[in-house]
């Protein structure tokens, strides 16, 4: 009882008093605080969601009219998405670095895509985006690059032109899929595959494979029990893990082969084997590491073929919509190219250089158009590092899942007016039918910030360059002239059952 009442245990238990009075008060102040956050109104749970899956980004949209920034009830992780450009500019460039890809996301998409740029933070991440950069942004790389554009864009309008010739249907979104991959393949790795002549099993297969594990692995997003279905390998899990297989032997084929060329070459051979590929190149810098390249490969696959595809597929089709913009477009392309009446396919491809492009301001405005109804990845998410507040005023707690949808911000009519639903290339070019940038954090279709998409000008190039050859060569016409397209609900949006469509010469 004496040492209760020495100095020292009267100053230990106020110490004890105040470290408990500083506790009570900070519980009390954080309770105060929890009490006058606002969180963004909840509209629907995660089993509508799942049923809506086949239209999700419509159903997103709905919910968007009303709400810019909503929640649907997920039992697994909280799902915040803002179409407000506001919220966009903060978590993508203000508080950049409190949003990443996060764990979440990298458990659902690594299994395809590895450690590659889509999946990674950090350290990694900013390597391989100042990598990437560089590679495709050199002058051989662009040289390379666009070399390949236009003997591809040749190679895909001389098929199209003996369907035509034949009067066949074209099914021109497989067509494209299958340029888009001979294309990034060749700039990434030097190899002709051929999957446009259907010539190249292997690469028809790990086409079809890829698409497949496209569609698969968003639909992780929504399905909880994926883990277990993977664990277990049944259902949607079985046919991702057997298409993951078929994508890595074609990948890790090509990449061997590439390695071995190399081995077996000269020093005097070297330069003559290399001819601009980004592979070439790294196997300098970073030695024979299969599995870093694998992942690479892929991801700038996704990037490089599926994106492309997606916008020339979507293009053809309003233009086919939209037959006096078609011809707009066509005469612009050939007058800009200084064609004459029997110009060939061939003569029209060699002139696109980058003065010629420029003066394609309405096909580039078209483009653009296109991208805003149906951009290439209409959803894109982060996760939330640490509680924060929004311009809006609204809380987000640490892990949530923050989305933002592209395709829904293209329909809004608070950001592109009433006409937001129309088809109108006018409205990206001013007085003098020069083409006008927006802001990308209003026109979100490749995305913004630090992350905004590193090949935004290497996509245009592609784009612009395998249009300007098609529409200055073809008249397009659909199959049924009343067909309305839908897409499939994919990381890439792709049109559901293809597009089926008549050309004839020009």
């Amino acid at each position: 009882m004496d040492f209760l009442s020495t100095p020292i245990a009267i100053s230990l238990a106020l110490v004890v008093f105040a470290i408990l009075a500083i506790r009570s008060q900070a519980r009390k102040r954080l309770q105060r605080t929890e009490k006058t956050k606002r969180y963004h109104p909840v509209v629907t749970t995660f089993l509508h969601t799942l049923v809506n899956f086949h239209r999700l980004h419509d159903f997103i949209t709905d919910f968007a009219y009303k709400h810019k920034t909503f929640r649907p009830l997920n039992l697994f992780v909280n799902y915040v998405i803002t179409v407000d450009p506001a919220n966009l500019e903060y978590i993508l460039k203000t508080n950049f670095a409190n949003y990443g890809r996060g764990l979440y996301n990298y458990e659902i998409l690594t299994d395809v895509l590895g450690d590659g740029i889509f999946t990674v933070d950090g350290e990694k991440w900013i390597h391989q985006r100042k990598l990437s950069s560089h590679e495709i942004s050199t002058k051989v790389a662009k040289d390379f690059s666009n070399g390949v554009f236009k003997t591809n864009a040749a190679k895909l309008a001389g098929i199209i032109s003996k369907a035509a010739t034949c009067g066949q249907v074209i099914e021109i979104q497989d067509l494209f899929m299958k340029a888009g991959l001979d294309t990034i393949l060749k700039i990434l790795l030097g190899i002709e595959v051929d999957t446009m002549y259907g010539t190249n099993e292997e690469g028809t297969r790990f086409s079809h494979a890829f698409d497949e594990t496209n569609k698969l692995t968003l639909y992780r997003f929504v399905d909880f029990s994926w883990k277990i279905k993977r664990f277990l390998n049944i259902g949607s899990e079985a046919v991702l893990r057997n298409d993951i297989k078929q994508m890595d032997q074609f990948i890790y084929k090509l990449i061997n082969r590439k390695i071995e060329t190399a081995h077996n070459s000269s020093e005097d051979e070297l330069p003559a084997l290399k001819k601009g590929d980004m592979i070439s190149r790294l196997l300098e810098v970073r030695g024979n590491d299969p599995k870093y390249l694998r992942d690479l490969i892929l991801n700038l696959i996704l990037a490089g073929k599926d994106t492309t595809a997606s916008t020339l597929t979507w293009i053809i089709y309003m233009l086919c919509k939209h037959p006096h913009m078609q011809e707009k477009v066509a005469t612009e392309v050939r007058e800009a190219a200084n064609l004459k009446d029997d110009s060939s396919i061939v003569e029209l491809a060699d002139s696109l250089n980058e003065e010629v492009l420029n003066k394609m301001q309405y096909l580039l405005a078209a483009l653009t158009e296109t991208q805003r109804l149906y951009p290439a990845i209409p959803l894109n998410a982060k996760i939330c590092s640490s509680d924060d507040t929004w311009p809006d005023r609204f809380s987000v707690r640490k892990g949530d899942m923050v989305a933002y949808n592209a395709y829904s911000m293209g329909r809004m009519k608070d950001l592109w007016g009433d006409d937001a639903q129309d088809f109108r290339p006018e409205r990206w070019v001013d007085e003098n039918g020069v083409f006008q940038e927006e802001s990308p954090f209003r026109f979100i279709a490749f995305g913004a910030g630090p992350r905004i998409c590193l090949g935004k000008d290497f996509a245009r190039r592609q784009v612009l360059m395998f249009s300007a050859v098609l529409f200055g060569n073809f008249i397009f016409k659909l199959k049924e002239e009343n067909k309305v397209a839908r897409y499939m609900t994919k990381i890439t949006l792709n049109i559901d059952g293809g597009l089926h469509i008549h050309a004839s010469l020009r």
